[in-house]
């Protein structure tokens, strides 16, 4: 499974130099493929292609870039599973939800298609008699965007999409952990039809990623990584000015009410925790539990823990997976050491496995503390951290007093409780009973450091684009 070419102007190109990386299976350490890191001229060459694509793109009436948004969709959900079978290989999850991941990127893409008719200005009120303020949106032009490992094709898409809806063309870097499924989209694009030099894909370094990110013809980046990324990219954007949208890290607490359906807030949070082995920004990570429920919530968490299988989901696709790498693992494993000698006790979990693979158990941490690194920073693998509260008002001091602020969760079927916490939470995303899902007619954004802008729905697609003022004189 190797792939030799980037995607340059809307053809193939074989990569100019000698330098490539391998791509490692993290279910079994194996090679599966191996791809290029674009040198200087190639990242020059497809900023190029991406300029030149981008006017008459957008000088499209936006109904005709919506129709190959949507013929975009189409192709990619006619080899999702040729698709979702590269990125079952790089990132270890089932071959099942590996191809949902391609078919709802398919459907992001074709929601945001649905917006070429409800781009809209606005019409201001002069103070000057007779004349008209016309307020427009207009595209950004050059987008480059920077996918992570955890969804490589869905978070592609969610980026892309809005980003040539709103008129602009895009240079893609995929993660160098899972970049062989968003090269495998280029087969879908050019079926397409779309423009050439409109999308562009390319596998690069660090360093490459800054070159990137400081051309001059970009006018925005968008990244979804961690806060350390995020900072990088905002030195990037000072080279332009360029406009910057971020989501970074999450720590998301959930806020256990003592009304709530303990076996039922079990199941939820074990779902939630091992889904991709933890790596999801928004997977739940510390929870604030009432007294009245803490033992039993324990009890039952710590059960449904040491159960839950893990395995190379080739074979198993119903057990957890693996993490991104080894390193993760390692940074993981040492995360839960630390919160141990810190106090913590260890309910299930905790070990290194043996075997091939980058596996680590469902891990349950009881006993923390708010001041322990495990509550403090993000853990972005299997391991869930529990605190005893006396009522929902310290849940929800606790769960504010942190740097990050992306999504969080409230069990409670109080509704005066309900509302004045939605009224007070600082984060993003406040899910009631249920736990997140970033419904792509919401929009996903972060407080504090979890970032700047966001995604999804009308707002997440305006990121995509700048006003112009128009005053028109008497």
């Amino acid at each position: 499974m190797t792939v030799g070419a980037f995607f340059i102007g809307g053809r193939n190109v074989k990569p100019a130099g000698r330098r490539s990386q391998p791509v490692l299976s993290p279910a079994t350490g194996a090679v599966i493929g191996e791809v290029a890191l674009a040198e200087a001229e190639e990242i020059d060459a497809a900023v190029a292609a991406a300029r030149a694509a981008q006017p008459g793109w957008a000088g499209l009436a936006a109904c005709d870039r919506g129709a190959a948004l949507r013929r975009l969709a189409a192709e990619i959900e006619a080899r999702a599973e040729t698709i979702g079978a590269v990125l079952a290989a790089e990132t270890g999850k089932s071959l099942g939800d590996a191809t949902g991941e391609a078919v709802y990127g398919a459907e992001i893409t074709r929601y945001h298609s649905e917006w070429a008719r409800r781009i809209e200005g606005e019409i201001i009120p002069s103070d000057t008699p007779g004349e008209t303020l016309l307020l427009m949106r207009a595209p950004i032009g050059v987008v480059v965007c920077l996918i992570p490992f955890n969804f490589p094709i869905y978070t592609l898409l969610r980026k892309v999409a809005p980003a040539l809806m709103a008129g602009n063309s895009v240079v893609v870097r995929p993660s160098n952990t899972t970049p062989l499924s968003a090269l495998a989209l280029a087969e879908a694009i050019q079926a397409a039809g779309l423009p050439d030099g409109v999308i562009n894909i390319l596998t690069m370094d660090h360093a490459g990623a800054g070159r990137l990110s400081q051309a001059e013809a970009v006018g925005m980046i968008t990244l979804t990584g961690s806060v350390s990324a995020g900072r990088a990219v905002m030195d990037y954007a000072k080279a332009n000015i360029a406009k910057t949208s971020l989501e970074l890290g999450g720590k998301t607490p959930v806020l256990v009410g003592p009304d709530a359906d303990v076996a039922d807030v079990a199941r939820r949070l074990v779902a939630n925790k091992t889904n991709h082995c933890g790596q999801v920004c928004t997977a739940a990570a510390r929870v604030y539990v009432v007294e009245a429920l803490h033992d039993a919530l324990v009890a039952a968490l710590t059960e449904a823990f040491r159960a839950r299988r893990f395995a190379d989901r080739a074979q198993e696709p119903d057990a957890m997976g693996p993490v991104a790498s080894e390193k993760a693992r390692a940074e993981i494993h040492a995360m839960v050491e630390r919160a141990v000698a810190e106090g913590a006790s260890l309910a299930a979990g905790g070990v290194m496995p043996e075997g091939p693979g980058w596996f680590y158990p469902p891990t349950l941490l009881t006993g923390c503390r708010q001041e322990m690194e495990i509550i403090r920073e993000e853990v972005f693998g299997p391991v869930l951290a529990v605190v005893r509260v006396s009522d929902l008002d310290e849940a929800l001091r606790l769960a504010n007093d942190h740097q990050f602020g992306l999504s969080s969760v409230l069990f409670s079927n109080d509704h005066r409780k309900v509302m004045q916490i939605a009224n007070s939470m600082e984060a993003g995303e406040l899910y009631v009973n249920r736990f997140p899902a970033d419904p792509y007619q919401g929009y996903h954004a972060g407080w504090k450091r979890s970032g700047l802008g966001g995604d999804d729905g009308k707002h997440g697609l305006l990121e995509f684009t700048q006003t112009r003022l128009v005053v028109l004189a008497p």
